[in-house]
């Protein structure tokens, strides 16, 4: 997102009148319905906003099939996925951090580079546990014992 469409989107919400979000209000099974309106405004601004995201959104596409070829059971299959899903969880929740730390400003401040390098941090971590896990299940699968 540009900033003039990030400083205009400030505005609007820094002028919006305070008190609880409609959401808050809600109960049930409608709140579940409109969470997952909101959950699915989320991954879709992800998808189209973030590269990262849209670049391991796809690569992800292309594992699942090559999980269900390497894993030898549905189970290896499912630990597969996991492994390949949270990186996606955790690159949203990075994202998440990075929109809200240059909502605050964008003027250099070790507190808000801080945030964006744990967040940076998470998705190395992230990264690491999903080659880590797809490389044990390939050793596993190809390399004689």
């Amino acid at each position: 997102m540009s900033a003039d469409k990030q400083h205009a989107a400030a505005d609007s919400i820094s002028s919006a009148p305070a008190g609880p979000h409609p959401q808050k209000r809600r109960k049930g099974l409608i709140r579940l319905y409109y969470a997952t309106g909101y959950s699915l405004a989320g991954l879709f601004s992800a998808f189209r906003e973030s590269p990262a995201f849209r670049l391991e959104a796809c690569l992800n596409l292309l594992a699942l099939p090559v999980a269900c070829l390497l894993g030898r059971s549905w189970m290896e299959v499912v630990i597969l996925w996991v492994a390949t899903w949270q990186l996606l969880i955790v690159e949203l929740l990075n994202s998440g951090i990075e929109a809200v730390t240059d909502r605050v400003g964008y003027e250099l401040h070790p507190l808000s580079k801080q945030a964006k390098d744990f967040g940076s941090a998470a998705v190395f971590l992230s990264t690491l546990t999903a080659i880590g896990t797809w490389g044990a299940f390939a050793w596993s699968r190809w390399m004689p014992a």
